[in-house]
């Protein structure tokens, strides 16, 4: 490894305590969430719905103008799935407002569409439709959207329309059309999701893929480190008498303590986010995404293209720069390109294709994180995973009551900021999914249990283990069904957010135990992380 290369390592050791920003969102989450307040909704005959999303395609004068989405309610008939078998319908006003007394206006079929208030949502549901409408439409009071419910002292319902909440933002703009005395058609359907997104399968390789780059070159990188550490040994002399030389000064150790801490500092940043998410705060994290980014892909394609002949010289030759000290000429050559790339997302990130650049200079992020950040031993990483565990459980589930909302998710959506979510996490577009949306992962369920993952590797090479006698095959593949229990989870909750480490780390951590306790090497990876090592030598190529 170059001199320049570890200097440049050395410098971005100096950011590491930033790293915190990039591990907050550590849940996995799914686009076309619902917001609502329906945990003691009763079911029963006429009032038993499943609630789905409802898309309404407007036209204008026959002309299709926009779409709207909303929610059906957990009364009245199910709506149709076909676009091409759901019927256009055209769109009255209703008077009053509120429907809660027998519409002014005449009805001869129409769509009718009130404001929310003054009455439950059946009785407005039962007086439109006696008076002629064929659908309701129910404007919020709020931006969000919300599920519609029976009154608990309600008797048994026979409603023979659909009815649908449509969030405040559509019920202005419907209005602003039929108030131009123009003539306005909806058309009600609500296709189906499918069990399984192909988006799933590929973000599911790529998390996995991240992983394993990243642990083979921690654990080369290791091994390089000792065997430099055993030169040293032998050449200055036969006994070691205890003595114990750095590997390398640009790894960064976690400790019991900073484990702990991790949960204290991300779950303070991660309430910052929460109260003062918006436009302005959401530019800042695109901004820290991008210097994360930037040194990212610069120190993972130095390192990958100093392994060829070509660039070696490049790599080897270095110039002092101030504040960075030398620096390879490789290194200034690549820095061009990568700022370069970063800023071309930062301008376009609203674009379809976006994502592909997020998630590049997410990966390299990632990965650099993996070879900076390093468990020492297996007590550290139970510590840090268990607290990551309990900090992901606690901000996806417990704090809804605290805060009457998933702090976690607001956050990983970005709600109120006028984004796509936050930048730090992976996402693929839903392919086949007629809602359309991402399919996300949070870096933190890369990173944490990728730090475990590494460990396993580099002490299976310094043991010169196997593969099938090591411990990072099975940590791979726990990690792999770990996440894949995740998605399996998604699916079954109908695509709300799920916190990830909630399947992964009994997996992952689970698996290590196991396999430590059953071979006799619990002790060894529980405080040392590495086998012992007879003095001045050991042979450390795999076999």
């Amino acid at each position: 490894m170059s001199l320049g290369f570890l200097n440049f390592m050395e410098f971005n050791c100096s950011i590491c305590g930033a790293i915190v920003v990039l591990l907050v969102c550590t849940s996995l989450v799914s686009g076309g969430d619902i917001v609502h307040q329906d945990s003691v909704a009763p079911s029963r005959p006429g009032c038993n719905n499943n609630f789905v999303l409802v898309k309404i395609p407007i036209w204008v004068d026959g002309i299709e103008v926009t779409e709207f989405v909303g929610v059906g309610a957990r009364f009245g008939p199910t709506l149709e799935s076909k676009e091409k078998r759901a019927n256009q319908t055209r769109l009255a006003f209703a008077d009053p407002p509120d429907c809660c007394s027998k519409p002014r206006n005449t009805l001869t079929g129409e769509a009718i569409l009130v404001h929310r208030g003054n009455c439950s949502f059946t009785t407005k549901t039962n007086v439109a439709e006696d008076a002629g409408a064929s659908a309701i439409l129910i404007i919020n009071n709020q931006t969000e959207l919300f599920k519609m419910v029976c009154e608990p002292d309600e008797p048994d319902l026979d409603i023979g329309i659909p009815a649908v909440m449509l969030p405040q933002h559509a019920g202005t703009s419907l209005i602003q059309f039929l108030g131009n005395s123009s003539s306005v058609s909806v058309q009600l359907y609500s296709p189906k999701r499918p069990t399984v997104d192909v988006a799933e399968v590929f973000l599911w390789l790529m998390a996995v893929a991240t992983i394993l780059c990243a642990s083979y070159w921690s654990a080369w990188r290791a091994r390089e480190a000792a065997i430099e550490q055993d030169k040293l040994l032998k050449d200055g002399s036969n006994e070691c008498n205890g003595t114990e030389v750095s590997r390398s000064g640009v790894v960064l150790e976690i400790s019991i303590i900073s484990a702990v801490l991790f949960v204290v500092v991300a779950s303070c940043f991660l309430i910052m986010l929460y109260k003062l998410m918006s436009s302005w705060f959401i530019e800042v994290l695109v901004v820290l995404f991008s210097i994360g980014g930037v040194e990212g892909l610069q120190t993972c394609l130095v390192a990958l293209l100093s392994c060829f002949r070509w660039f070696e010289r490049f790599g080897e030759s270095f110039i002092k720069i101030p504040f960075l000290g030398p620096v390879s000429y490789l290194t200034l050559a690549i820095s061009p390109f990568c700022i370069v790339f970063a800023v071309l997302w930062v301008v376009y990130r609203r674009i379809s294709f976006a994502w592909i650049g997020q998630d590049i200079l997410g990966i390299a992020l990632i990965i650099t994180v993996l070879q900076i950040v390093q468990v020492p031993n297996l007590k550290v990483g139970t510590v840090l995973l268990s607290c990551a565990l309990l900090y992901d459980l606690f901000w996806v589930f417990l704090s809804k009551p605290l805060f009457h909302k998933s702090v976690m998710i607001v956050v990983a959506r970005g709600d109120k900021s006028g984004e796509d979510g936050i930048p730090m996490l992976l996402k693929i577009p839903r392919m086949f999914d007629p809602w359309g949306g991402y399919s996300i992962i949070g870096f933190g369920d890369i990173i944490l249990p990728g730090l475990l993952v590494a460990f396993s590797l580099r002490y299976d090479w310094l043991c010169n283990k196997k593969l099938r006698e090591g411990y990072f095959l099975w940590a791979m593949f726990a990690y792999g069904l770990g996440l894949l229990t995740t998605y399996v989870a998604l699916n079954l909750m109908d695509g709300h957010g799920q916190p990830a480490l909630l399947y992964i780390v009994p997996f992952t951590l689970g698996t290590f135990l196991t396999l430590g306790k059953q071979r006799g090497d619990l002790k060894h990876l529980w405080t040392r992380g590495e086998p012992d090592r007879p003095c001045p030598h050991v042979r450390l190529q795999p076999e």
